[in-house]
């Protein structure tokens, strides 16, 4: 085994074994006599000795056919509907004065306040986000949310062009 790869060397040793098992199985089958042995396995079954009973695979197959049930799926038990979640509160109030109480607007607001202001109201009140039933009250609120902020906005921009900002 000097001088061979570890490959070559591995093959040598199954060869070897190989060789020796078959030895082995020789030895055996000269000694034996008598049925009731296993002799191995066929493509089908196992034989039993030499004068005994050879059952095939399809037999042995059909006699196990006979002991086998379908499993039988497991039902779940039936849950009680969920009830639909309660109507966020907040989806319900659209009169502009609830929207501008809502976005907390007081007219010292500054743009980047403002546009902070936008993106909080929309995480609350996105009509993706709202209750199927509700996805218009939600758009009538970021409607109503976004020209409130919008309009403060030009607001501020006039007044800073024409000087009168704070």
């Amino acid at each position: 085994m000097f001088g061979m790869t570890v490959f070559e060397s591995v093959l040598e040793r199954l060869k070897a074994e190989a060789r020796q098992a078959e030895e082995d199985a020789a030895d055996e089958a000269a000694d034996d006599d008598g049925p009731g042995e296993i002799r191995g396995l066929t493509s089908g079954f196992a034989g039993i000795g030499t004068g005994g009973t050879f059952v095939s695979g399809s037999q042995a197959a059909a006699a196990y056919l006979d002991l086998y049930e379908e499993p039988r799926p497991v039902e779940p038990e039936p849950q009680p509907a969920p009830e639909p979640p309660a109507a966020p509160p907040h989806l319900l109030r659209v009169a502009p004065e609830e929207i501008a109480e809502d976005l907390a607007l007081n007219g010292k607001e500054g743009v980047d306040d403002l546009l902070a202001r936008r993106r909080s109201f929309a995480r609350e009140n996105h009509p993706d986000r709202a209750p199927e039933d509700l996805r218009a009250n939600a758009t009538l609120r970021m409607k109503v949310a976004n020209m409130l902020i919008d309009e403060t906005i030009r607001r501020l921009k006039v007044e800073e062009s024409l000087g009168l900002s704070r």
